[in-house]
């Protein structure tokens, strides 16, 4: 089921989504007395990370971290790195240090290998809620059309494809087209839909097909997106712009 959430601007669908995915940290702290959250990155969290690591009530150093993917081949420092990003945007700017922030090593020469580590450790932790967004061609993490919806590894390398490095670009992380990787490791569609709650933030017009796409039309691979559809709770929350082209609203 995916609960649509439709915000007057992008501040609002930040704070919203914050404070719902929030409310289920709060809940695993309470029944458990931890909790295991996946956050993304890209410019469409900018203002749900910077709502989230504000939010009352939430004990810190009880909660584990995972990320969702991160490119092959850049140093962690690089600027448009998925690690870099998150460290600088919200892990670091917490109140506390978390109980644990599992990062992506894109560095690492054998990724394969990093995605056999990284699917051992998240096996452990259960996820509570995972922090998503929807790319322009309606990927998930960086599971580009055609993804593989069967596989069941928790994290796989990815080729990018050509829509995927053109929006990377677009939203300014790389100088040029050729700058921007062709490879990613990135967490399995299967992977993702184990997590009990899914908080899905979409903004922008850029992104109205796409939302268009994963809403209304067929679920297909084709179409990543659409898969969210199948989910027990997912929280969709969108602005008025990634909204314009939906017909039931």
């Amino acid at each position: 089921m995916n609960k649509v959430t439709i915000c007057p601007d992008k501040n609002e669908l930040g704070r919203q989504a914050a404070a719902c995915g929030a409310g289920y940290i709060r809940k695993a702290l309470a029944e458990k007395g931890t909790a295991n959250v996946i956050i993304a990155t890209g410019a469409s969290q900018f203002e749900m990370l910077s709502c989230l690591k504000d939010e009352p009530g939430i004990d810190w150093s009880k909660v584990n971290f995972f990320h969702l993917d991160e490119y092959i081949g850049l140093p962690e420092d690089h600027p448009a790195g998925f690690r870099k990003y998150l460290r600088e945007r919200f892990i670091n700017l917490l109140p506390t240090p978390p109980m644990s922030f599992t990062p992506v090593n894109g560095s690492d020469p054998d990724p394969e290998k990093v995605c056999e580590e990284l699917g051992k450790r998240i096996a452990q932790f259960p996820i509570d809620v995972a922090f998503i967004g929807i790319g322009e061609n309606g990927h998930i993490a960086f599971n580009d059309p055609p993804a593989d919806f069967e596989t069941e590894k928790a994290y796989l390398v990815i080729n990018l494809d050509e829509a995927c490095r053109r929006q990377q670009l677009g939203e300014g992380w790389f100088p040029t087209f050729d700058d921007v990787p062709k490879q990613a490791i990135s967490m399995g569609v299967k992977q993702i839909l184990k997590s009990k709650a899914i908080i899905n933030t979409v903004p922008d017009t850029r992104k109205a097909k796409a939302v268009k796409g994963a809403l209304e039309g067929p679920l297909t691979n084709t179409c990543p997106a659409s898969i969210l559809r199948t989910h027990a709770d997912c929280h969709t929350f969108l602005d008025e712009n990634a909204a314009s082209l939906l017909e039931n609203r």
